[in-house]
């Protein structure tokens, strides 16, 4: 049986590597680096575009300073979009930080604190 992708997962997946090019090499803001996107959801009637990110930085004032910087730059990254992307409307574009990179990070943590011969077998 194969699996069947909705049009609003092709246009998040087209999305998500088209905006990605944009961020790393367009958004000349230098206070926004290494940024990448982890996922992109969106709406079905694909008004709605929420971009899942994460940061090499984990400080926590930090993060919160590019996603207001990736707030302020959404209407430049739309219309960079809308050249690459063919759609009637563009999606508006919601940043969020995505914690699962981070809660991964912590939960292999405990786990070797657990089990700290794990990695030796």
């Amino acid at each position: 049986m194969a699996l069947e992708f909705t049009r609003a997962d092709r246009v998040a997946s087209t999305i998500k590597r088209e905006l990605g090019q944009i961020i790393q090499l367009e958004l000349k803001d230098p206070r926004v680096h290494m940024a990448s996107i982890t996922a992109v959801t969106m709406t079905r009637d694909l008004a709605y575009a929420k971009i899942y990110m994460s940061f090499l930085e984990d400080d926590p004032l930090k993060i919160k300073e590019n996603l207001q910087i990736l707030t302020k730059a959404a209407g430049f990254l739309r219309a960079q979009l809308s050249k690459r992307v063919k759609l009637r409307v563009l999606p508006e574009l919601n940043f969020v930080y995505d914690v699962s990179v981070t809660e991964g990070e912590r939960l292999a943590n405990l786990i070797d604190k657990v089990d700290p011969d794990k990695g030796k077998k």
